[in-house]
C-alpha cells in the first residue's frame, strides 16, 4: 500500500496528513476552516483516497498561513507515498463540471514544479475560506510534489461551484496520475529514468 504520515510544525502551523493513494475515499478532516474541510473531503472521496488532516493555524493573523501550509503539506504526503514514482502513469487530467461551472484540471508529476492559474472569482469568500488564497493551495500543493498543474475554470455563476469543481478535477486528476500501469509495474515513466 502507498501510504505517508507527514507533520509539519511552525510557529504558523501545525499540520499532520495520513494519506493512503490505495484507499476507499474515506476521510477525517479537523480545521477550523469549514470550507477548505469540504474541498479536502471532496478530494478524498472522489479521489478515493483516504486521508487524516488535523489542521491548527494563526488564524488570529489570517488564514493564509494554514491555507498555503496544507497545500504544502498534501503535496509531501503525495510525493512520500508514490517514493521513486515506479510503475505510476505520471500524468492525469479530467474536465469536471459542477452544475453551472466547469473546471478543467491537468497534472503531470515531472519532478518539476509549475502552476498555471486561469480561475477567477467574483466574491472575496466561499463559504468562511478566503477565495484568493486557493492559487496560493495549489501552488504550495505543486511546489511540494513536483508537479506541473494547470488549473481553469472555463465558466461559472457560484463560486462555491467553481472551487468544487476544482477539487474534484485535481482528485480525478490525481488519481489517473498515481494509478500503476500495469505495462510499466518495473519502470519509472521517464526517458530519463528518474522522476
Amino acid at each position: 500500500m502507498r501510504k505517508a504520515s507527514i507533520k509539519r510544525n511552525t510557529r504558523e502551523t501545525q499540520i499532520k496528513i495520513d494519506l493512503n493513494i490505495d484507499g476507499s475515499g474515506k476521510s477525517s478532516i479537523t480545521s477550523e476552516i469549514g470550507f477548505l474541510n469540504h474541498m479536502l473531503e471532496t478530494f478524498a472521496k472522489h479521489g478515493i483516497f483516504d486521508l487524516k488532516v488535523e489542521i491548527r493555524g494563526d488564524l488570529h493573523v489570517d488564514q493564509h498561513h494554514t491555507t498555503e501550509d496544507t497545500g504544502i503539506v498534501l503535496g509531501d504526503a503525495f510525493k512520500k507515498a508514490l517514493g521513486d514514482k515506479r510503475g505510476i502513469r505520471r500524468a492525469g487530467y479530467f474536465i469536471y463540471p459542477m452544475d453551472e461551472a466547469l473546471a478543467m484540471v491537468a497534472i503531470d508529476i515531472s519532478g518539476r514544479s509549475f502552476l498555471k492559474w486561469d480561475v477567477e472569482f467574483a466574491d472575496k469568500k466561499v463559504g468562511d475560506l478566503d477565495v484568493e488564497l486557493l492559487e496560493d493551495f495549489f501552488l504550495a500543493f505543486a511546489n511540494a510534489l513536483g508537479a506541473n498543474l494547470h488549473v481553469r475554470v472555463e465558466y461559472g455563476r457560484s463560486d462555491h461551484h467553481k472551487a468544487e469543481a476544482i477539487f474534484k478535477a485535481l482528485a480525478k486528476s490525481m488519481k489517473m496520475a498515481c494509478e500503476i500501469e500495469p505495462r510499466l509495474k518495473d519502470d519509472v515513466p521517464s526517458t530519463k529514468g528518474v522522476l
